[in-house]
């Protein structure tokens, strides 16, 4: 355990690159949803004024980029 530390924030970090390697929309989405609700985790623990912000305007962020199509070029067209 680490004390002093925001365990939220890499798990938010991971769910987004998680996003970004989805091999279908649906997993992207979900990914996307996923990290949003971490960053509000994260969010809500935090202690300093600004990085709460911070952490809100990301999952704000990971929530709108759930709402779009994944880009062209992702890992989906790969395969």
């Amino acid at each position: 355990m680490s004390f002093g530390r925001n365990p939220h924030v890499a798990k938010a970090e991971a769910a987004e690159q998680k996003a970004l390697t989805a091999k279908d929309a649906s997993s992207y989405e979900r990914a996307w949803r996923d990290a949003g609700r971490l960053w509000e985790r994260a969010a809500e623990r935090e202690t300093d004024a600004k990085r709460r912000t911070l952490y809100s305007a990301n999952a704000d962020r990971a929530r709108a980029t759930a709402d779009e199509p994944p880009p062209e070029g992702t890992a989906s067209d790969l395969n």
